[in-house]
């Protein structure tokens, strides 16, 4: 049985554009959220519902990509570049002495390039098809992120994209595990990406209800509170390195945690709602958890999917009691990073299982940020009072995407 475990990561995310201040900002419980007025990419007009969003500050790219290369790649892609390297300068290597084909890049995206979509579409409006720029296709499309990496590390073994909305980059890890727990690479570097404020986004988004209208920073993203309306548009990008443990072992790398199991399900119920009953959600949790070879009540923590939507919110806690039981339930820690950052779609799960691995690794629990008015239908422990200092041995991190597409890992603490 070959063992994986995460020997870099790196994330660019409404909190930090690297791990060490992502992490700071996590333990003081900071928000990480901005208005819309505020950013100079996005204009809606002053009426517009939403006001809030997790936009990504002050990235900047040059240290990987030149000013000429910029131009030609997306921001989503640009945000996955420098994931990528960080996490490959957290390994301590650039494995440039391995089997290439040994290598692999899987990374999601929920949409791709959105943003571009919007310019080249009033471009094409404007001035006609001629018009639309010849690099728009290959900058587009949600694959370009693993693709553009591969070429800047010369990884040339299995590299996709996983396209399962917000599901999207936890199905991209949990297949870069699988592809290391059963032989076929070595290392991988997996994850999710995703930029996509933008004006068309927050209008369709926001007219089939999805989006928080709330006006106050601390009061928008507030996952199983009461009075949840909606989540928070986000972006950003997380990227792990995935290593076999006995070659990390070799070449003396640090051990930040181990993955040891993946569940992936579907509802099959409904485009946008999760499953009343919770069943294909705890079904993910059961597999992740039968693979790891742990029992669900011995699950100490629990990073939800969190969206601070109605139905999400009610439906993932009643997954959570149906795969634990209701005692074990009642016991575990469960907090939604979501809080702290919005939701950032397909990269959403990348980002939180980072923060997963961190919390493992340094027994803290992160607050659930904004939460005040309790709910009968939310009635587990989210860590509402703050940080719970607490030895994180079994976590399970939850992503559950529209079309019903629902993916858990299992990370442990390597001792």
């Amino acid at each position: 049985m070959r063992r994986v475990v995460i020997t870099g990561m790196g994330t660019i995310n409404p909190l930090g554009n690297n791990v060490e201040t992502f992490w700071n900002n996590i333990k003081e419980n900071k928000n990480g959220l901005s208005y819309i007025k505020d950013l100079k990419n996005v204009k809606v007009a002053d009426d517009f519902e939403i006001k809030i969003v997790g936009a990504v500050k002050d990235f900047d790219c040059s240290e990987y990509i030149d000013k000429k290369e910029i131009k030609r790649i997306d921001r989503f892609t640009q945000f996955a570049i420098v994931s990528s390297m960080e996490a490959l300068k957290m390994s301590g290597s650039d494995f440039k002495n391995i089997d290439p084909f040994r290598a692999g890049v899987i990374i999601g995206c929920g949409i791709g390039g959105l943003e571009l979509t919007q310019q080249e579409h009033s471009k094409y409006l404007e001035k006609g098809p001629n018009r639309v720029s010849v690099f728009y296709v290959p900058m587009m499309i949600a694959n370009m992120a693993a693709g553009t990496v591969s070429m800047k590390t010369g990884f040339k073994g299995d590299n996709f994209a996983t396209v399962t909305a917000c599901s999207s980059a936890t199905h991209a890890i949990g297949e870069a595990f699988r592809k290391v727990k059963d032989g076929y690479l070595d290392i991988c570097l997996c994850g999710g990406t995703e930029s996509c404020i933008t004006e068309f986004a927050l209008g369709g988004f926001n007219n089939m209800k999805a989006l928080s209208k709330s006006d106050d920073i601390n009061r928008a993203s507030i996952p199983f509170d009461k009075e949840r309306n909606g989540f928070v548009l986000g972006e950003g990008c997380g990227i792990l390195l995935l290593e076999e443990y006995e070659h990390a072992v070799s070449r003396g790398a640090t051990i930040y945690a181990e993955i040891s199991g993946y569940g992936a399900t579907c509802d099959a119920y409904h485009m946008t709602s999760p499953a009343p009953d919770g069943e294909a959600a705890s079904m993910a949790m059961s597999l992740a958890c039968k693979e790891a070879g742990v029992a669900p009540e011995q699950v100490d923590y629990i990073n939800a999917h969190g969206t601070s939507t109605s139905l999400n919110d009610k439906y993932e806690t009643n997954a959570i009691k149906l795969v634990l039981g209701e005692e074990a339930a009642a016991k575990v820690k469960i907090n939604s990073t979501k809080s702290m950052i919005g939701h950032l779609l397909g990269a959403a799960g990348a980002v939180e299982a980072i923060a997963t691995v961190l919390q493992v690794k340094n027994s803290l629990i992160h607050k659930t940020l904004g939460y005040k008015i309790y709910d009968e239908e939310c009635d587990l422990d989210y860590c509402v009072d703050g940080n719970v200092e607490q030895e994180v041995n079994v976590a399970l991190t939850n992503s559950l995407g529209f079309g019903g597409h629902n993916a858990t890992l299992c990370i442990k603490k390597v001792k």
